[in-house]
């Protein structure tokens, strides 16, 4: 596959070893070539890197299984996810998870990539619902000037809302980046 048809969440084997796609940019700088800049997980090692290819250059891709798993807790051994045809359950660790884990409460719905009966990847939905526990209350009259106050996620994330949100409220946070989108 040439590179320039790369998209993050794909799998490729370079150098012997197998990757997975986490981020894809295409670049074009000022009067020289476009090139592809990737940021790509080992599967085995769990290392991530940074790579440059050309547009032309050809990448070797994998097909790997994309399994629809259900989150159901986390304990000290782990987080467990449940196959939702099969109903198998697999528990993977926090350095699997990586932040992945401040985003998911009971429940949700990802998708989970397996490469020969081994998890790969965790898919997580572009935005979760999740409930403010901690904020500092709002400073009134604030309303003029777009403030942001730090806030405390049922997870444990950390996010930056607006001065008008308050303990309780349950809020749209989008995965990619933790930021706040809405309430829901």
């Amino acid at each position: 596959m040439k590179a320039t048809m790369l998209r993050p969440g794909l799998a490729c084997k370079m150098d012997g070893k197998l990757y997975v796609i986490t981020k894809f940019e295409h670049r074009t700088p000022g009067n020289l070539r476009a090139f592809i800049q990737i940021k790509i997980k080992d599967v085995m090692t769990g290392n991530q890197l940074e790579k440059r290819l050309g547009s032309a250059d050809e990448v070797d891709v994998v097909n790997l299984d994309r399994r629809e798993m259900e989150y159901l807790f986390s304990d000290n051994t782990g987080h467990t996810f449940m196959d939702s045809e099969n109903y198998e359950q697999v528990t993977l660790d926090d350095d699997f998870m990586g932040d992945g884990k401040l985003y998911l409460r009971p429940n949700t719905k990802v998708f989970m990539l397996v490469h020969d009966e081994k998890p790969v990847l965790i898919e997580l939905p572009a935005t979760v619902e999740l409930t403010v526990t901690d904020t500092p209350p709002g400073i009134k009259g604030a309303t003029v000037t777009n403030q942001l106050k730090e806030a405390t996620m049922e997870t444990g994330l950390k996010t930056r809302v607006p001065s008008f949100i308050e303990i309780g409220e349950t809020l749209k946070i989008s995965t990619e980046d933790g930021s706040y989108m809405s309430r829901a």
